[in-house]
Order: C-alpha cells, then structure tokens, then sequence
C-alpha cells in the first residue's frame, strides 16, 4: 500500500519513504512504528501497545520509544509542539494524524481500479492489495479491540478485482452473511462480516480509492 500526504510518500510493500524523488533513511525500529501509527490512524496508540509490537517480551527504556519519534519528527519536519504528522498523546501514547490519502501502486497504470475498505460503526477502514489481516493485535490491518476476537482472527485477500475472506482458526469464528467461514469465502460489495461479536460490511467502489482513509468521525 502507497500512501501520499503532504510532499511524502510511504511505501508499506517496499518499506520506503520518498520527499519527491528522494528517499529518506528510517531506521527500521523508525519505519515499523511509522507503520503502526499509519494503521491505526488517526486513533492513538499506547506506550504499551508500541511497546509489544516493537519489543516483545523485552524491556526498554522509554527514551528508547522517544528517541524513534524524534527520528520520525526530524525526517518529516515535523514539530512536537505543532505537529503535522507525528501527534503525541500526554500520558498515552501517540498518533499520526497527517492527512493522508491512497496512491496507486508505483509503476500501476492509471486505470480506475476497485477500492475496498470495510465498515465498522462510524469507522471506515480501508484495505490494501494482498493480504489485510483482522484480530486484536494492535499491528492488523484491521484492529477489533473485542475480547471476543482473537490475536489474528482472520485476513480478507484483496486480487485485483477478486476479494475473499478467511478465518484463521479463530475460537469464535468468521461468518459473512450470516454464514460460518470454512475455508475461503469470495466477497462481494455489501456483505455483512461478522467477527465473534464485531460486526463489519465490506465494500467494494469502483470509482476508485478514497482520498482519505482515515477514521470518519
């Protein structure tokens, strides 16, 4: 997934960041919490939770987490006391709240492509070429916050036109229109997903990506 926002572009499949034609140098501690925060915008995400993904099962100091924000900070020109890309959350955590928007994929042609994203609540979330996977692990493309969705419950597979979902062995299973997920299940625009006790809707637009991804409040 390309994402574009302001004179930056992120490439997640490549793990690159570009200001025009020029690449930035992130260390890779650097580009994974980038990466988080780019997944879960524009909520917040906690010390902890940043912690897990780029720590587990090892203690570090906290400086270690600030001293990756100021390199983020410093490779956008960004500001801690007005920021535009890299938000801190006094006492939680931090959030990227760039307003970033879609790109095609480098090299793609510029045909109009399908966008998917899924629906939950107020929320729309959108979905990448390839594999998007869905559980409770605050790295999942789609993060549910539900005890009763597992670590990685399931991942829907975006192919050109072709979406499909698949459950991933999860206790409480992966239904799409009221049906219980065994093996593979295509996807069409409207399906109603359900995940444990997590209620989503797929959507597919044929108009193209939408200019902005984040959550809709």
């Amino acid at each position: 997934m390309r994402l574009g926002f302001g004179e930056y572009v992120l490439d997640l499949g490549t793990r690159q960041v570009f200001r025009a034609a020029e690449e930035i140098s992130l260390s890779p501690k650097a580009f994974q919490l980038l990466e988080l925060l780019v997944q879960r915008r524009p909520d917040a995400v906690s010390k902890e939770d940043i912690q897990r993904v780029l720590w587990p099962d090892t203690f570090v100091a906290e400086t270690n987490l600030a001293n990756l924000v100021n390199e983020l900070r410093a490779a956008f020109g960004d500001d801690a006391r007005q920021s535009r890309v890299i938000r801190t959350v006094h006492r939680f955590g931090y959030a990227f709240q760039a307003d970033a928007r879609t790109l095609s994929p480098a090299g793609a042609r510029t045909e109009t492509r399908p966008a998917c994203c899924v629906v939950l609540g107020e929320r729309e979330i959108a979905l990448g070429e390839g594999e998007n996977m869905i559980g409770r692990d605050p790295a999942a493309a789609v993060h549910l916050d539900d005890v009763s969705v597992s670590r990685y419950h399931a991942r829907i597979v975006i192919d050109g036109a072709a979406a499909r979902i698949e459950d991933l062995g999860s206790k409480n299973g992966t239904y799409v229109r009221e049906s219980r997920v065994t093996g593979t299940v295509p996807l069409r625009d409207g399906d109603g997903v359900r995940l444990g006790a997590v209620a989503l809707v797929f959507h597919r637009s044929e108009a193209g990506p939408p200019t902005r991804t984040a959550t809709r409040q």
